[in-house]
C-alpha cells in the first residue's frame, strides 16, 4: 500500500518536475469551473467545490497507488450529495463525507481494493448512465433559463414542474448556453490539446459581460466567492445521526472506490502502467476525511481530468499537487473574477460532462451483449434515475451477483437421508 509518489521521487529529475508543472496548471483550468459548477448542481456553496478540488486533489495525488490519478470532486456524487443535503443539510453532507472517508480507509487496510473486480460491469454502466441522466436533467434549468422555484428533486416531478414552467424560458439564456456547448465541441475537434471546459464557459462569460446580457452569474445568484480556505471543523456528531447517514456514507464510500479504481485503470492504459488499488482506495478514504473537516464534498478520482493530466504531460504524483495548488492561489488571488461566470454556460459545462460520462461510443457494444447484462443495465439505470442510487446499486449488485451463480451453474450436491 506504498504511496507511488514514494516511489516516484528518488529519480524525480527536473525535467519531470517542468512536465509536471505544466500539467499541473493545465488540468487546474479544467477542475475550477468544473468544480464550481459541481458544488452548484449539488445543492452546495460553489466555494465547496474549490475547497474539495484543493484538499482532496492534493491528497488523492500525494498518498493514491497511481502515478497520473487526478482527484477531486465529479458528477458521479451530484445526485447522492444533493439528496444529502436536501434531506439532512450541508453539516448531514459534511458528516456522511467524513464517515464514507473511514469507510474507505478501513477498506484500504483490509487490503478490499480487489473487491471492484466483483461489481458486475452492467451496474456499472448503469448507474453511471443513470447519474449522466440526472446530471443533464438538473441543468435544464439553468440552460434554459426557466424561472421556477422549488423545483423537486425527484426526476419526474422535476420533468413536471419545468414542463409547467416553460414559458418563461430565456432565449438569451438558452443561446449562451448553446454557444458555450458549440465552443466546447469546437475547440476538441479542431484543437484537442487546449482546455475546452474552460475556454468555452470562460470566453461565452466574458462576452455576457461585456454586452451586458441579461443572464444570471455565480455572483448574482450566490454572491462572490471566498478568497480564503475554511478553518478545519468537526460536524454535529451524534450515534443517531451516524445511523441516518450510514446509507448515504456506504453509497459515497462505494462510488469513490468504483470510480476512482475505474480512472486508475483507464490511467494505466494511457501510460502503460500499473495503479496499487488498495492504496488507491486507503488514499481516497484520508482524502475524503480532509475534505470533509474543511467543509468540502466527497471526493474521487476523475476520470477526464485525469485524462486530461497524462495528455498535457503529467508524469507523476507531483503534476496532481500542483494542481490543487494552483487552484488554491487563483481562491485566494482572484476568486472574485470566477463570480462573472454565467450560469447557462456552467449548465452547459455539465451537460457536457453528463455526455462524457454516459459513454456514447460503447452504447452499440452494450445492446449487443446477452440479454442478462443489457437487462441488468436497464434495470440499473432506471432505478438510479426513478429511485435513487443506494437502491439502484443494491438491486443491482444482489441481480448481478444471482446472475453470475445462475450462469455458472452450481448446483446444490444431490440430497441423501441420513441413516439412522
Amino acid at each position: 500500500m506504498k504511496p507511488k509518489l514514494l516511489t516516484t521521487l528518488p529519480g524525480y529529475t527536473p525535467r519531470l518536475f517542468v512536465g509536471d508543472l505544466f500539467a499541473g496548471i493545465s488540468v487546474a483550468m479544467v477542475a475550477i469551473p468544473l468544480s464550481i459548477a459541481i458544488a452548484i448542481a449539488s445543492g452546495a456553496p460553489p466555494a465547496a467545490g474549490l475547497v474539495t478540488a484543493i484538499v482532496a486533489g492534493f491528497l488523492i495525488s500525494a498518498l493514491g497507488g497511481s502515478r497520473v490519478q487526478i482527484g477531486g470532486p465529479t458528477g458521479a456524487f451530484i445526485v447522492v450529495v444533493y439528496g444529502v443535503i436536501a434531506e439532512h443539510g450541508y453539516d448531514g453532507l459534511v458528516l456522511a463525507t467524513l464517515m464514507a472517508g473511514a469507510i474507505l480507509v478501513i477498506a484500504g487496510l483490509l487490503r478490499a481494493g480487489n473487491l471492484i473486480a466483483y461489481v458486475p460491469e452492467p451496474v456499472v454502466n448503469g448507474f453511471t448512465i443513470g447519474i449522466a441522466v440526472v446530471i443533464a436533467s438538473s441543468q435544464l434549468k439553468d440552460l434554459l433559463g426557466i424561472e421556477a422555484t422549488g423545483v423537486p428533486a425527484d426526476f419526474i416531478p422535476k420533468m413536471a414542474t419545468l414542463w409547467a414552467a416553460r414559458a418563461t424560458a430565456d432565449w438569451v439564456s438558452v443561446g449562451a448556453g448553446l454557444t458555450t456547448l458549440a465552443l466546447m465541441i469546437l475547440l476538441r475537434r479542431l484543437w484537442p490539446k487546449l482546455p475546452d471546459r474552460l475556454i468555452g464557459p470562460v470566453l461565452v462569460s466574458i462576452a455576457a459581460a461585456l454586452v451586458l446580457l441579461p443572464v444570471s452569474t455565480i455572483a448574482s445568484q450566490y454572491g462572490a466567492l471566498p478568497r480564503s480556505m475554511p478553518m478545519p471543523s468537526l460536524p454535529h456528531v451524534s450515534l443517531a445521526r451516524m445511523g441516518e447517514l450510514m446509507p448515504s456514507a456506504f453509497v459515497i464510500a462505494f462510488l469513490a472506490a468504483i470510480e476512482s479504481l475505474l480512472s486508475a485503470m483507464v490511467a494505466d492504459r494511457m501510460i502503460g502502467g500499473s495503479h496499487r488499488p488498495n492504496a488507491e482506495v486507503l488514499a481516497q478514504g484520508w482524502a475524503n476525511i480532509g475534505s470533509g473537516l474543511f467543509g468540502g464534498l466527497p471526493a474521487t478520482g476523475a476520470i477526464a481530468r485525469t485524462a486530461t493530466n497524462v495528455r498535457a504531460g503529467g508524469k507523476t504524483p507531483v503534476a496532481g499537487m500542483i494542481h490543487a495548488a494552483v487552484i488554491l492561489g487563483v481562491m485566494l488571488l482572484a476568486a472574485p473574477l470566477a463570480g462573472y461566470l454565467a450560469m447557462p454556460a456552467l449548465a452547459a459545462l455539465l451537460m457536457m460532462t453528463a455526455w462524457n460520462m454516459s459513454e456514447p461510443h460503447k452504447w452499440k457494444d452494450y445492446w449487443r451483449s446477452p440479454n442478462e447484462e443489457r437487462l441488468l443495465l436497464l434495470l440499473t439505470l432506471t432505478l438510479t434515475v426513478l429511485a435513487d442510487l443506494t437502491v439502484a446499486i443494491g438491486v443491482g449488485v444482489g441481480f448481478g451477483l444471482a446472475l453470475r451463480l445462475r450462469q455458472s451453474k452450481l448446483q446444490a450436491e444431490e440430497w441423501h437421508t441420513p441413516e439412522p
